[in-house]
């Protein structure tokens, strides 16, 4: 048995860094980004006038109208008029300062309760407030800007590169401190987002594959079985050999279709797994293995049936691998809690040089775990071995979560 590893935690894996978005140094020599440079901190006086008047007139008007009806729901407006503002600044630094700024996430109001909830998220909303914040204290730095660059460009141009890139570092730090996503809680509405992407196209493609698997499978034997049946009723009577024949024939059809069939159904769900847990169900699918499986289900009670479905699978997934993939003599499987989580590790001793992009569904299996608040972490070196830990998230089981006692 292999030696377990720690829990992994519940952040999610650190991602490749993107493109460095900081300009190259200034030179004396005028180059496309300080050209880009002045164009941003001369148009920052006209841009600034259009958000300051914005948000003076839609702020103060809005704050003004408050003792009635209508004051707080125009300030909702308003604040949704400042994320479109702040959408048009972020995509003015990205295009002449290079600035790459995650946009926020939408305000998740479909769905969302009655009017004065929605209206609620509306008027604590951080972006629209930050946005406000930022238009508001950029008319005076804008008239800084535009009349420093534009003096510049007579009386100090051979050091005008220097100037223009301490000003815009000045509008980059901005920029990223008031136009940015809300930290951590916009990062998270962020991966549901995508999360959910995921899930939806997950259970598109097993839908697809059911129906494949039932069109090409059952649904062809079933009507072959018809057809054969048809055939032995019209010889019934003419020539009973033959139509016995044919009924011996269409009862080896009905055998195969049901196995087919009970092989369907455990595809989308064992039985085993609904009645007797994870222990017997992983015990089951690693007798099928064809390399030597070791499994140890250490669990003080059976987690939520989602969460054994997803740790069921996952494991069938791994083990179909060892069997194609690894040349392998011997494996196991662990699977335990601690804490919040469960822990699954499964090992073999293969030839190892597994990757999340060598073909092997692996980087599915990734795509599903993180769509749960999962972790897949993958340790494959040429010459083996490869150990392949699973982490998800701990879910009680409810009494309507399965048939099965824990």
């Amino acid at each position: 048995m292999t030696e377990r590893i720690p829990p992994l935690g519940t952040s999610a894996a650190p991602t490749a860094a993107g493109p460095d978005d900081r300009p190259p140094p200034p030179r004396f020599a005028y180059d496309r980004h300080t050209w880009k440079e002045i164009v941003h901190l001369l148009a920052n006086l006209p841009v600034a006038l259009v958000g300051f008047t914005y948000v003076v007139t839609a702020m103060f008007t809005s704050f003004g109208l408050t003792v009635t009806v209508i004051g707080f729901p125009l300030l909702a407006a308003a604040l949704g008029g400042a994320r479109l503002l702040g959408r048009m600044e972020r995509a003015r630094a990205r295009a002449l300062l290079g600035v790459r700024v995650d946009e926020p996430s939408r305000l998740p109001l479909r769905g969302r309760g009655g009017f004065l909830q929605k209206l609620w998220m509306s008027l604590k909303d951080p972006v629209g407030w930050r946005t406000v914040l930022y238009e508001f204290i950029r008319l005076p730095w804008g008239v800084l800007t535009f009349v420093t660059t534009l003096t510049s460009l007579f009386v100090l141009w051979p050091v005008l590169p220097f100037i223009a890139r301490g000003l815009t570092n000045a509008d980059r730090a901005m920029v990223r401190g008031l136009l940015s996503p809300s930290d951590e809680l916009e990062r998270r509405i962020a991966e549901l987002e995508s999360d959910r992407g995921v899930v939806v196209d997950t259970a598109a493609a097993d839908l697809r594959r059911i129906e494949r698997d039932l069109h090409d499978g059952a649904q062809a034997r079933l009507v072959n079985l018809a057809m054969g049946l048809g055939l032995a009723k019209e010889k019934v009577l003419e020539d009973p050999d033959a139509a016995a024949a044919m009924v011996e024939e269409a009862h080896g059809e009905v055998k195969l279709a049901l196995q087919e069939l009970r092989d369907l159904a455990r595809g989308i769900h064992p039985a085993v797994l609904t009645d007797r847990g994870l222990d017997a169900a992983l015990s089951a699918v690693s007798s099928r293995c064809t390399v030597p499986v070791k499994v140890t289900v250490d669990l003080p009670a059976r987690p939520a049936a989602a969460i054994e479905g997803i740790a069921y699978f996952t494991v069938s997934e791994l083990l179909q691998n060892v069997s194609k993939h690894s040349a392998a003599k011997a494996a196991s499987v662990d699977v335990w809690r601690t804490n919040d989580r469960l822990l699954i590790q499964v090992w073999d001793d293969g030839r190892g040089g597994a990757s999340l992009d060598g073909g092997t569904g692996m980087r599915g299996l990734a795509e599903r775990l993180d769509a749960v608040d999962g972790l897949f972490v993958l340790e494959s070196p040429e010459g083996g071995p490869t150990t392949v830990t699973a982490e998800l998230p701990w879910r009680d089981r409810t009494d309507d979560s399965g048939s099965g006692t824990p």
